[in-house]
């Protein structure tokens, strides 16, 4: 097994025509509503294994809310690092943090949460159910009251969507959304924290990527 080259990944976001800048699409058009919405003042977002922090920055880049958003966005991978930390610099988001750090433990999230709006895209397809069931349950420690969360994942059977949409209202969230892809393949989730908020646990690994080939 090999892990997967994630700055080639990042090349399907360049193709208006493929799953990956759709699903990009969907994410940037549900956190767009989100910042239109929000109380005045500062914004807190999170965004787990942001890669090149093109569906955060994409938005902020151009949004009247810019300047009040602090965000972290946690990625492993240096050279998406690196690509994330060029584009914020050049769309002057002196708010957006880009952390090296593995946003499967715990520990890369201290000091930036309790955020306003969570972005865990990319993340459960690729990863045990257990992990993301295990994640689903922990993100209230990451929630502000009423924050949003934004999650992908695939429909490839099984199909694990509805499991994982019924984990986010045992964690005690509301479904807002949950858009499918037109050949189904691919969805996006969003959920409000209506339940109680929790406090974060230091040193919690919540999930590893699986190797991929």
């Amino acid at each position: 097994m090999t892990q997967r080259d994630w700055v080639e990944w990042h090349r399907d976001y360049d193709d208006p025509g493929s799953l990956l800048s759709l699903r990009g699409e969907l994410v940037q058009e549900h956190l767009r509503t989100e910042l239109d919405r929000a109380p005045a003042g500062d914004v807190r977002l999170i965004s787990l294994c942001a890669g090149q922090g093109r569906d955060v920055i994409g938005v902020l880049a151009g949004h009247p809310r810019r300047n009040d958003v602090r965000a972290r966005l946690v990625e492993l991978d240096e050279r998406n690092v690196a690509v994330a930390r060029q584009a914020a610099q050049a769309a002057g988001l002196d708010g957006v943090e880009v952390l090296q750090a593995d946003a499967g433990i715990t520990d890369a999230c201290a000091g930036a949460v309790p955020a306003q709006i969570v972005v865990a895209c990319g993340i459960f397809g690729n990863i045990s159910d257990s992990d993301i069931h295990a994640t689903v349950a922990a993100l209230p420690s990451l929630c502000a009251p009423g924050a949003l969360v934004l999650w992908t994942r695939h429909r490839m059977p099984p199909d694990l969507t509805p499991a994982v949409r019924s984990w986010f209202e045992d964690a005690g969230f509301r479904e807002e959304a949950f858009d499918v892809s037109d050949d189904g393949f691919m969805s996006v989730g969003a959920h409000r924290l209506t339940g109680e908020p929790a406090s974060l646990m230091p040193g919690q690994r919540l999930f590893t990527f699986a190797a991929r080939t």
